[in-house]
């Protein structure tokens, strides 16, 4: 692994010592990279979800009724 030094807030580091401290990760580089690791996942998550919402726009509006879409969904579920 990398090393990395790097400057916190106060409030920050004194969080990292009390995760630490409550056993919830054994070391503040453990908290760390779990932070990063949520962060990227995050990241990941909203461009998948960019790329539906983009995807749905482009594919134009329905001039069905709800009452259409909800049988059409029904049927693809086979209910």
């Amino acid at each position: 692994m990398a090393r990395q030094s790097i400057t916190l807030a106060n409030q920050n580091d004194e969080w990292l010592k009390q995760q630490v401290a409550n056993e919830e990760f054994t070391s503040k580089s453990e908290a760390v990279n779990y932070l990063i690791m949520q962060a990227r996942r995050q990241e990941d998550y909203v461009e998948f979800v960019r790329m539906k919402l983009d995807k749905a726009e482009k594919s134009g509006f329905s001039t069905k009724t709800k009452e259409e879409l909800l049988a059409d969904i029904k049927k693809k579920l086979n209910v």
